[in-house]
């Protein structure tokens, strides 16, 4: 087994979509969107081990592909519990401290990463994230949460909700919503920037996307980003897209 590590970043990415299906791998300016996406997340400072936590269908086998071009390893797990397939892909490694974000986020910003790893742990808290109030735009979600807090999440978690998804049981179950179980905190934004969208689910958020980085390439930094969005009128293009609504699904089928 590899010596314990303090932080891994693990990135989830699967071609199973159903809005915009293979939309990691659609391309801009001949880039893939998972490979802007993990050339950011390289940028990140105090990070031990970068990983994609893909999944085992046969089509996955591009990402896994991709990212060995990029030599980032991969781990295949379960389609359908996330949490599973994201605590398997952890444990081997045991770390200290686990960011995650996701791959449909292409522009996601490194040092806006870098700012929460920190906020938690100089805070030592179980869960620190910008998204407990969502004031950063959708798709620059990031989350930073104590191995052991994962742990305990794939051991007690029972609803299907909570295993399609990584951390709602720790939400749930934080000092945020006044339990006791987990100390939570949240990354507050400068402004509220709920209402921009530069994730990818739809043909009309990938249209964003094509904008942003036509204009501004991909480098810049969160509110560069969206500063542009503002000043060109580009909101509409996709604001009344649900956040989450995967995870509100995973709600109405508990």
């Amino acid at each position: 087994m590899e010596p314990t590590l303090k932080t891994i970043l693990i990135t989830q990415a699967r071609t199973g979509s159903t809005r915009l299906p293979n939309k990691v791998l659609k391309k801009i300016n001949g880039e893939e969107l998972l490979r802007i996406h993990l050339n950011r997340l390289k940028q990140v400072k105090g990070v031990d081990k970068l990983m994609v936590a893909t999944t085992t269908d046969t089509k996955d086998q591009m990402i896994v592909d991709l990212c060995a071009q990029m030599n980032i390893p991969t781990y295949r797990g379960s389609e359908d519990n996330v949490l599973d397939r994201f605590y398997k892909a952890t444990k081997a490694f045991a770390p200290q401290w686990v960011i995650r974000v996701t791959s449909d986020c292409p522009l996601i910003d490194p040092h806006l990463i870098e700012a929460v790893l920190s906020c938690a742990q100089v805070n030592d808290a179980d869960y620190c994230s910008n998204v407990l109030v969502e004031h950063f735009p959708d798709g620059q979600d990031v989350e930073v949460f104590k191995f052991s807090a994962l742990q305990q999440a794939w051991e007690m978690a029972t609803l299907n909700s909570d295993k399609e998804h990584v951390t709602p049981f720790i939400r749930k179950n934080s000092t945020f919503f006044g339990k006791t179980t987990f100390k939570a905190l949240n990354f507050p934004c400068i402004a509220d920037y709920n209402d921009i969208r530069m994730t990818v689910d739809e043909q009309r958020d990938f249209d964003m996307m094509e904008q942003l980085i036509h204009h501004l390439g991909t480098d810049k930094d969160w509110l560069t980003y969206t500063k542009f969005i503002i000043n060109n009128n580009l909101k509409d293009l996709n604001a009344d897209i649900l956040r989450n609504e995967g995870y509100a699904k995973s709600l109405q089928k508990d």
